[in-house]
């Protein structure tokens, strides 16, 4: 080999290393991933928020987002079923109609967030901060909303069917033609919840 082709060579090579890393490169970001493991997005973007967008389409069904930043996110009419949101921060996110059935969102931070007529039917809502939150016509039944925030929240219309609200805040929450437990219901409240209860339903107590 003369001095030439092996110089060549190096050229080559060189080529060849700036090309593997520049693949590396468009790899290197965030992966949704199922809470079993699997991958549903590969993305380029170093946030969840953008890698979101990225994906083209908001079907996250299953997706492990536990402790994602989605702070204000555009989350209108996503398939969030059975998905992992745990910790992760949703406030002031749009969510409205939203399916995010036997979602688990224990913790999260749903301040003045949008989930309107959104479908939380089986949902673990328990301690989630919701003040502020927009629930009206929102599909509630089943769910655990054990120790939530809902001081403000807006839940007209909503199904309460069945859903647990013990030592939920109710202070200040609007809870005008909301469905409750129905005939022979077995869900109870504290002694301690009852005014902010009657006063959500426009009850004032003397």
């Amino acid at each position: 080999m003369t001095k030439q082709e092996a110089l060549n060579k190096i050229e080559e090579l060189k080529k060849y290393v700036a090309d593997e890393d520049k693949k590396e490169e468009k790899v290197v970001g965030v992966c949704i991933k199922t809470v079993l493991g699997s991958v549903i997005f590969q993305s380029t973007k170093s946030t969840y928020k953008e890698a979101i967008v990225e994906k083209g389409d908001a079907n996250l069904s299953g997706a492990d987002l536990s402790g994602a930043n989605l702070r204000g996110a555009n989350l209108s009419g996503a398939d969030l079923r059975n998905s992992n949101l745990r910790n992760a921060d949703l406030s002031g996110a749009d969510l409205s109609g939203a399916d995010l059935r036997n979602s688990n969102l224990r913790d999260a931070n749903l301040s003045d967030a949008n989930l309107s007529d959104a479908n939380l039917r089986g949902a673990n809502l328990s301690c989630a901060n919701l003040r502020g939150a927009n629930l009206s016509g929102a599909d509630l039944r089943n769910s655990n909303l054990n120790g939530a925030n809902l001081n403000g929240a807006n839940l007209n219309g909503a199904n309460l069917r069945n859903a647990d609200l013990s030592d939920a805040n109710l202070s200040g929450a609007e809870l005008q033609d909301a469905k409750f437990y129905g005939r022979g219901g077995t869900k109870k409240l504290t002694k301690a919840q009852l005014p902010d209860f009657l006063n959500a339903l426009g009850f004032q107590i003397d």
